[in-house]
């Protein structure tokens, strides 16, 4: 089969990193599904890309590594001869979740590492080899999607780490933007609500109740699947002038009302 490109997608063994990986494997990319630990995972994404016809390699890294964050890279282009698409899905939650004034400079460290310093040196990474495809004419532009959170605007006193790196997700969407618009790559921010997933399973109840009482207009949890219908779009180019815009996949929580 023909790829219509490759896709990098961090965190792509598991929730929203792994709906992504299967709708860009449908899209017909060539699919690089990151992963840290769970390598039996990450196969099985693909291999079920594999068996729907698609084509997908598993590749170790984790992105608060400089090394791991050069060979992640280097593995999609050896494995698939491109990169057209970086989806920096990867992040971690606030280990402990502790609160403000208990916040410790090691979660700082850790979180600041996976959530923010890894995405921002990754995505360098994948823009300037972007770069030079475009210069070689080898592809046409690129796209570099980031995947932050709704906590980039609301307010976890017990998460401060996590949101304020969401936070900073925005304004490096807007950064590479603006600097990579003349070559052609597109980079976006996609905020996802709270989604059905394993880092929510532990507070199921809570959002449970949540929804009921109508905190977001849509009153139904977040998929992993509505994520990555975004990220199908964008990569579709569905949107040619547009570039430095976040999207709100949050059932409407984004709304304010009186």
């Amino acid at each position: 089969m023909s790829l219509r490109g490759a896709a990098l997608v961090t965190g792509g063994s598991r929730g929203i990193g792994r709906a992504i990986c299967f709708e860009l494997g449908r899209l017909g990319y060539g699919v690089a599904v990151n992963f840290v630990s769970r390598a039996d995972a990450a196969e099985q994404v693909v291999a079920r890309i594999a068996e729907a016809g698609g084509s997908a390699a598993a590749v170790r890294g984790d992105v608060a590594r400089a090394d791991d964050r050069t060979a992640m890279v280097k593995a999609t282009m050896e494995r698939f001869g491109r990169l057209d698409v970086l989806v920096s899905n990867a992040g971690i939650t606030s280990p402990g979740r502790k609160d403000i004034l208990e916040a410790t400079e090691e979660s700082w460290d850790q979180v600041f590492a996976t959530n923010l310093k890894g995405p921002f040196f990754l995505a360098q990474l994948a823009a300037n080899r972007m770069r030079d495809q475009i210069r070689e004419k080898r592809i046409t532009g690129g796209k570099i999607v980031i995947v932050s959170s709704i906590s980039a605007e609301a307010v976890s006193v017990n998460r401060a780490d996590y949101c304020l790196t969401k936070a900073a997700l925005g304004m490096m969407t807007r950064l590479y933007a603006q600097r990579l618009a003349d070559d052609g790559i597109g980079v976006f921010e996609i905020r996802p609500g709270v989604i059905a997933s394993d880092m929510t399973a532990p507070v199921q109840e809570k959002y449970d109740r949540l929804i009921a009482e109508g905190l977001w207009p849509i009153r139904r949890w977040g998929q992993p699947e509505d994520v990555a219908r975004a990220v199908a779009a964008i990569v579709q180019d569905y949107f040619p002038f547009t570039t430095g815009s976040h999207f709100d996949v949050d059932g409407g929580f984004h709304i304010r009302t009186l």
